[in-house]
């Protein structure tokens, strides 16, 4: 398999060489040169397969044979050692829960992939070589990085997020490990700190000196282990015989886009719904045709408070540059932190159910989508645990949000980070 950048001002790279340099030369993303179907007997028998050997399937034409058959089948098997459970909340919608990894957040499935897949192409270097993982967080990238990368032999990470704007939970999770794991408090926005960590990678001055690459779901290997959990939810309903369609809470759009590549191998989905808070730049783009990435605004769903999301360029490629195409599988809704909590004062109320910030938003943009389809079954993705959010979730809720052990073993643990607020202090940190 090969990789070309979305800029077309770079030569293709192998599925490594994607991993390992994160960006293309000409500062593009990388797209796969190829997308092949799946057989239709995979999905014929999908609900009698293990999730590992589902996720085989689906990622194994992506890596190539870059990684022998044995070692990615037992990358695969570390990565998913948790659940992915899909709770039915009425006849058409469901939540699909994405938290129980490590970290608490669906972020656990591409960090913990791409390290591996980092870790297994270190052991194969004759002569050793560093890598710096550079990234930005808006809440829970930092923390699944932070755990994923912890104490792998030949990597350093470096993790920058926005002073005041991700929850103190998020915040320790990437703080406190310690070790080869560096957190910078970035006086300014999520945006700020996507931006300095871009031009870090365009800055010829670390060419010989510092082997960067990104562990943003720009990378490849991060973005595209995200399309299991669409699968996964296909084998839970596939019985049911209706047609699916998909809510992702949305920032810098790599998950839907994930969710689109896997409706490109064949899976059979109907449509794909987007819910962003006022941070709406793509509801807008669906709406008026008109691009236009803005300064992001601080909400109580922090992890979407992007203005200009990264992946969205994946989304143009996969149908061709055509708005008319794109509009025909996806819809977009925006909600304010006030409809935002009234949403999860309802779930809890009227469904029994706590969701988080995110997941909120995912359902009120299915619920919406939905009113007058009756042949089509919903879903939502709840993309992290509502404890990460106690502060902002409604106190009679949040008292009954059981803390789990992995959060209480780091509350008391102490933080430890720079504090930089320009794009000159933190190369000069990582020149030092």
């Amino acid at each position: 398999m090969k990789y070309f950048s979305l800029y077309r001002n770079s030569p293709e790279v192998s599925f490594k060489e994607a991993v390992i340099k994160g960006l293309a030369p000409d500062k593009g993303l990388y797209y796969p040169s190829e997308i092949s179907k799946l057989p239709v007997n995979f999905f014929r028998r999908i609900e009698g397969l293990e999730n590992e050997t589902i996720a085989y399937e689906v990622i194994k034409q992506f890596i190539g044979d870059e990684i022998p058959e044995n070692n990615l089948k037992q990358i695969i098997t570390e990565v998913l050692s948790f659940e992915f459970p899909l709770v039915e909340l009425d006849t058409r919608i469901s939540s699909l829960e994405l938290y129980h990894g490590p970290t608490l957040a669906f972020k656990d499935v591409g960090a913990r992939f791409m390290a591996r897949c980092l870790g297994y192409f270190n052991s194969k270097m004759v002569t050793k070589e560093e890598v710096t993982v550079l990234v930005a967080t808006s809440g829970d990238t930092g923390g699944a990085v932070a755990n994923g990368f912890y104490e792998v032999e030949g990597v350093d990470v470096v993790i920058l997020y926005p002073s005041g704007k991700v929850s103190d939970i998020q915040e320790k999770q990437l703080t406190t490990l310690g070790k080869n794991i560096r957190a910078i408090e970035v006086d300014g926005t999520f945006d700020d700190c996507q931006t300095m960590v871009k031009r870090a990678f365009s800055d010829q001055d670390f060419d010989g000196k510092r082997n960067l690459t990104s562990a943003n779901s720009i990378n490849v290997s991060r973005w595209l282990p995200q399309m299991f959990y669409y699968f996964f939810a296909y084998k839970q309903l596939k019985s049911k015989g209706k047609e699916l369609v998909f809510s992702v809470p949305s920032g810098n759009f790599g998950n839907i886009c994930a969710g689109m590549m896997a409706q490109k191998l064949g899976l059979p989905v109907n449509h794909f719904v987007t819910g962003t808070n006022i941070n709406n730049i793509v509801p807008e783009y669906l709406k008026t045709g008109s691009y236009l990435p803005k300064p992001s605004k601080a909400t109580i769903s922090n992890a979407m408070d992007v203005g200009a999301p990264s992946n969205f360029i994946r989304i143009q490629e996969l149908y061709g540059n055509d708005l008319l195409e794109l509009r025909k599988n996806l819809s977009g809704y925006s909600y304010t932190d006030t409809e935002t909590i009234d949403a999860m004062q309802y779930l809890f109320n009227e469904k029994n159910y706590i969701a988080d910030p995110h997941g909120a938003i995912g359902y009120l943009a299915l619920e919406k989508y939905l009113r007058g389809k009756s042949n089509l079954e919903g879903v939502f993705l709840e993309t992290a645990h509502p404890v990460k959010f106690q502060d902002v979730i409604p106190s009679e809720i949040s008292e009954k949000i059981t803390i789990p052990e992995s959060i209480k073993k780091i509350l008391n643990k102490e933080k430890k980070v720079k504090k930089l607020s320009t794009y000159e202090a933190l190369k000069a940190y990582l020149l030092s």
